[in-house]
């Protein structure tokens, strides 16, 4: 296994990589400026209730935009605290339970019976469980809300005709992924979508892998929705760096008070390290723009695996074929 490998094999190399990496010399660094405005855009935020989402509704809301809370908890106070600290009440609370593919299907519905059109989507939501646990379909529940959730989401936006694109807008789609999708060697193709019983000692490698099948996505829903010679929808990813939230949560009780010390003392706040977020709804620096990456505020190619054509066509045909399984068909 190469060094490079080795930083997010485990919990511990993985907290590890993750304060030195804050402490490193960025390349190609971006800024915004308070000057960019999001006055009157639509911006559908999920896993909005607490840590970066609840931080990304706050400063885009400061901004002028109409946001839209997708999440499993939290209504309506959250929606509260968000219009409290943003001084704007253009702000909408969404319940989804993203683990489970009948209430993504839900949502869509509502957003489309309130005929609302997309400008931005930042498909935040994520977990870090402690052991494997299965959704109400029977499939792994990290792997649905760090991956397949936001493949379906994606899809049924587009199938449903839910973002703004007339008068040559183009909408940004915005997914919250992690340098840790480095990680994993190899995809595993014929294990896509197997329910697998795995323990807190495997679940960083997991969330390696997830983050891995979504960057690659990214990769591959930007060649999809775009052309050579046209940018139809901006497709960006993004790697916040360690966030100081609630998203190890299920760490085993012995370990709790050590990480919330290290989290508090040494990960970023959710008011800094939503900057890549603010940057990609709001920069008129990335307007029409097909794909692009940040880590922190620096931009860098993706990891090879995740931006490799025929690795993205076969996990959008796996994707497609197991969300058949459930009922849920697309257009070709």
């Amino acid at each position: 296994m190469t060094k490079d490998k080795q930083r997010y094999s485990n919990a511990f190399t993985a907290t590890l990589s993750g304060i030195t990496d804050l402490f490193r010399k960025q390349k190609n660094v971006v800024s915004l400026s308070d000057k960019e405005r999001l006055d009157g855009k639509n911006i559908l935020i999920t896993g909005a209730s607490s840590g970066l989402g609840f931080e990304a509704a706050v400063q885009l809301a400061k901004r002028g935009a109409h946001i839209w809370m997708a999440c499993r908890s939290g209504i309506p106070e959250k929606g509260e605290q968000v219009k409290k600290r943003s001084g704007s009440n253009h702000v909408e609370m969404m319940h989804v339970d993203l683990s489970d593919l009948d209430s993504i299907v839900a949502l869509v519905n509502k957003l489309k019976a309130a005929s609302v059109k997309l400008d931005v989507l930042v498909d935040n939501a994520g977990m870090v469980p402690n052991k494997s646990r299965k959704t109400k379909q029977g499939l792994e529940e990290m792997f649905v809300v760090n991956y397949l959730s936001k493949y379906l989401l994606a899809r049924l936006l587009l199938e449903h005709d839910l973002f703004n694109t007339p008068h040559k807008n183009v909408p940004r789609i915005i997914f919250v992924v992690s340098e840790s999708h480095r990680n994993p060697k190899a995809f595993d193709w014929d294990g896509f979508g197997v329910y697998r019983e795995y323990s807190m000692g495997k679940t960083v490698e997991y969330y390696g892998y997830y983050k891995l099948l979504l960057a690659t996505f990214a990769n591959e829903l930007s060649r999809r929705v775009n052309s050579p010679d046209q940018v139809n929808y901006s497709v960006f990813a993004l790697c916040p760096g360690p966030v100081n939230s609630n998203i190890a949560r299920e760490a085993p009780a012995i370990f709790k008070p050590l990480l919330k010390a290290v989290f508090k003392i040494f990960f970023r706040s959710p008011e800094v390290a939503v900057q890549p977020v603010s940057y990609f709804a709001a920069s008129t620096e990335v307007k029409g723009r097909a794909i692009e990456y940040l880590f922190l505020m620096g931009r860098k190619d993706m990891d090879a695996k995740a931006m490799d054509e025929e690795n993205g066509q076969r996990l959008w045909q796996l994707s497609e074929t197991l969300l058949k399984e459930y009922g849920m068909v697309f257009r070709a």
